[in-house]
């Protein structure tokens, strides 16, 4: 690549290009200073096809591994912690899958149209068409892409609500109401770690005052 377009030294290029190729399993690792860049799809990408071109994939110690930003991200999705997607990686436009979960969680109403993903939901919030906004343990006033915008946008909402379990975030400081919430050592659940694998977790601490 032209030095002056990628900053990279062409030797410190042509030599990660010998160790690639000279090394038959390779685990590419990336997070969310890949994944939520401005070019993160296309980063994706490249890192995705060197593995496909070159067969370091899908076997054992090798393939691209892509590291979430917070701690249970994937078991937030699958509990349907998204804004198109229900519990169990569900469809929501598909009408048999809405009954399935609504019977399941015993919910007279559920959503049947996607909502707004992160990214355009602050871009709603900062053309005030967001009027309640509640945020629960996270802090997307330092973890979102473009967050000086983010921080913006929040302060065109007119209700926003925190729950976390500290009261000092970005985020909590521009909080109109703060409800205080549970640590996970406070409260029993599951958790999908790296590799994807669900593990039970049980409460070894009391809650602490009225956290829930």
């Amino acid at each position: 690549g032209d030095p002056e377009t990628t900053g990279l030294d062409p030797a410190d290029l042509a030599a990660f290009f010998d160790l690639w190729i000279g090394t038959e399993k390779v685990v590419t690792v990336f997070s969310q200073g890949v994944n939520q860049s401005a070019s993160g799809a296309d980063k994706v990408n490249a890192i995705i096809n060197c593995h496909l071109a070159t067969g370091r994939i899908g076997r054992p110690g090798m393939g691209p591994f892509s590291v979430t930003g917070q701690p249970n991200a994937m078991g937030g999705r699958e509990v349907g912690g998204l804004a198109n997607m229900l519990a169990a990686h569900l469809d929501l436009e598909d009408p048999a899958h809405r009954y399935l979960v609504r019977h399941f969680w015993d919910a007279p109403r559920l959503a049947e149209k996607p909502g707004l993903k992160a990214v355009d939901l602050f871009r709603a919030c900062a053309d005030g068409a967001i009027e309640v906004l509640w945020i629960l343990g996270t802090n997307p006033v330092v973890s979102m892409p473009e967050a000086d915008e983010v921080a913006e946008a929040l302060a065109r909402v007119p209700l926003v609500i925190v729950s976390d379990m500290f009261s000092t975030t970005d985020t909590a400081r521009r909080g109109h109401v703060l409800l205080p919430a549970l640590g996970w050592g406070e409260k029993s659940g599951t958790v999908t770690n790296s590799e994807r694998r669900v593990s039970r977790q049980r409460a070894f601490l009391p809650a602490p005052g009225e956290a829930r």
